[in-house]
């Protein structure tokens, strides 16, 4: 279907003559996604059709005892504008709640809002340049302090300062944030901006309180008490923290939606390993919920016979990947390995990173390692649908390795390793603990060493790898390896901020506290074009375009070697209800229904 086609199909749902149902599911029937179908309906003028309500049972607040939920990495802070991983937003998200968030059909849902913003409501702009939202009245802060348009408008000035360095950054540093009254707020952008549900929207939206963070802003903002101490909007109260641990709370007596939360407590327990999560929830029933099973599927099935719970595989953009590392992390510069002004030695040579891109086995880690739960792809731009190239492939080939290698000047010695220039092909190759990963990492280096290349192997414990802490070298984010290995999240429905971390302007560093999201420190000036005018492009067709060329962009430079595509894999109880994933948001995206039955 070309885009003359698509357009006219568009234009019949907005006349009527097509119903938006059947519009989703021709596009469902093409390979696109239900999220993306949607926002293409939006960006034409289509009403957002209403969410399905979920249907909740329980008739009071509370009585359902304990919800124990495991983590297999411990969150380590709970303030959501320093999360550097799925467990420190999770773990906020417990307390602290966005505007609105991502359904599993990526229709935006509101929480803190009273309704979605859209054109057709005016709270949208039809130029893209600003959107209006208003916000629910009577919420209250868990120390029984009103929620308000200050709030709103503190976080969006707590995270735009450079000297928070807060992870959130990128999404609020761009745009400005009015006070209409006391209960709305309008978002204004210097350009027209398709996608602006982000701020305040999701795992990137989650809302602190002015009254208590608003001591701590730029250079204090690691000083708040809060940080570990959360006091949110959300349906359970800050009880205790042990970091890397666990996290508990209790019931909200003054949540904002009736009848809830139903569980009188919650615990998060952290750390373990993700087979043992699995086993806990689907063969013991000893917890309710497990989160981000990377389980060998084989393994996975001969739990599920045992009946307590179920694993639950839900589409999303997630990627596992192996990253390039385009600075030097064995030379310091500043107090600062990896940095921005040093390149690599060896991984420089683009030879190199093609031969590796060919050492990887992605069919047989799929076949042998994954199964339902990981499918090979040449993109990491996967999801939704419409983004992915369908330009690039992957291939396997040790041979091929060889070819590009010898050509390229990387001969052999006597000890089989290659080498020019008196540089030798050895690489530490990192990853966190986890048995997929060690497995997949075995098959790299065995193919590999066929090619005349050596890599050591590193393992590092999950909560120390994924950990927040800044004078921890072994974070993922400050990359003092030449390549590493793990799972990029997608948590919205559209690939933006997803694609931000290949930006030249999201470099981690020192100086941002490691914590801006691109890792590779790959800066490319096409690239930025592309991501600059995608950002204001309300095309939705040629906006697809921007980011399958920025997708082809990463691929054919090597910056990163795609693994698998990973839905989002949870252990849920049979007698759990309304924890269903969004494959777009936080697992806590819909905490506040979550209940019980015998």
């Amino acid at each position: 279907m070309d885009e003359r086609e698509l357009r006219t199909l568009i234009n019949e749902v907005k006349s009527g003559r097509l119903s938006r149902r059947r519009f989703v599911q021709t596009m469902i029937g093409l390979g696109l996604t239900a999220p993306l179908a949607t926002q293409m309906l939006s960006s034409a003028g289509v009403a957002q059709a209403q969410a399905p309500k979920a249907v909740y049972k329980p008739t009071k607040r509370g009585g359902g005892g304990a919800l124990k939920v495991l983590w297999w990495q411990g969150s380590t802070l709970l303030n959501p504008h320093f999360a550097v991983g799925t467990k420190d937003q999770d773990g906020s998200r417990i307390f602290y709640e966005p505007l609105a968030v991502w359904d599993p059909d990526g229709n935006l849902v509101p929480v803190l809002a009273a309704e979605v913003p859209s054109v057709q409501n005016g709270a949208v702009s039809k130029d893209g340049k600003s959107v209006t939202w208003k916000l629910k009245k009577g919420v209250q802060w868990h120390d029984g302090q009103p929620f308000t348009a200050d709030d709103v408008i503190f976080n969006w000035e707590y995270a735009a300062d450079p000297a928070t360095a807060a992870t959130t950054n990128g999404t609020y540093r761009d745009l400005k944030v009015d006070k209409v009254d006391s209960h709305t707020v309008k978002i204004s952008f210097s350009k027209p901006t398709p996608f602006w549900a982000d701020a305040f929207v999701g795992v990137r939206g989650m809302i602190i309180p002015k009254h208590l963070f608003g001591a701590f802003k730029g250079d204090k903002s690691r000083e708040a008490p809060t940080n570990l101490k959360p006091m949110g909007t959300g349906p359970y109260r800050f009880a205790d923290f042990k970091p890397g641990d666990m996290v508990r709370g209790d019931l909200n007596p003054n949540y904002h939606m009736p009848n809830r939360p139903f569980f009188d407590t919650i615990e998060m327990k952290g750390g373990g390993d993700a087979n043992s999560a699995a086993r806990a929830v689907i063969q013991t029933g000893e917890f309710d919920f497990a989160w981000n099973l990377q389980v060998e599927d084989e393994a996975l099935k001969r739990m599920e016979q045992g009946g307590k719970g179920k694993a639950d595989i839900v589409a999303g953009g997630n990627i596992e990947h192996i990253q390039c590392n385009f600075t030097d992390p064995w030379k310091e510069v500043d107090g600062e390995r990896s940095s921005a002004k040093t390149t690599h030695p060896v991984l420089s040579d683009p030879a190199v990173r093609q031969a590796l891109n060919v050492l990887v086995d992605r069919a047989s880690i799929q076949e042998q390692i994954y199964g339902r739960t990981g499918i090979a792809t040449a993109n990491f731009l996967n999801q939704p649908g419409r983004f992915a190239s369908k330009a690039t492939k992957f291939e396997f080939s040790v041979d091929k390795a060889n070819q590009i290698l010898e050509t390229a000047g990387w001969k052999k010695g006597g000890d089989g390793i290659r080498a020019k220039d008196g540089k030798k092909l050895k690489f530490v190759y990192q990853s966190s603990i986890n048995s997929l990963r060690q497995k997949t990492q075995a098959i790299v280096k065995q193919a590999a060493a066929k090619a005349g290349i050596e890599m050591e192997l590193k393992s590092v414990t999950a909560s120390a790898y994924f950990s927040s802490d800044v004078a921890n070298p072994d974070t993922y984010t400050h990359f003092y390896t030449d390549i590493q290995m793990y799972t990029t999240t997608m948590t919205q429905p559209d690939p933006e901020v997803f694609m931000s971390q290949f930006t030249s302007w999201e470099v981690a560093s020192k100086d941002n506290k490691w914590q801006l999201r691109n890792i590779t420190r790959w800066r490319n000036e096409e690239y930025d074009k592309l991501f600059r005018a995608a950002e204001i492009e309300l095309d939705a067709v040629k906006r697809a375009a921007l980011f399958i060329k920025m997708n082809e962009l990463v691929i054919q430079n090597i910056v990163v070697i795609p693994v698998v595509l990973r839905p989002a894999v949870a252990a849920i109880s049979n007698h759990l209800r309304g924890a269903e994933q969004s494959g777009w948001d936080s697992n806590f995206w819909s905490l506040h229904n979550w209940y019980r039955e015998a």
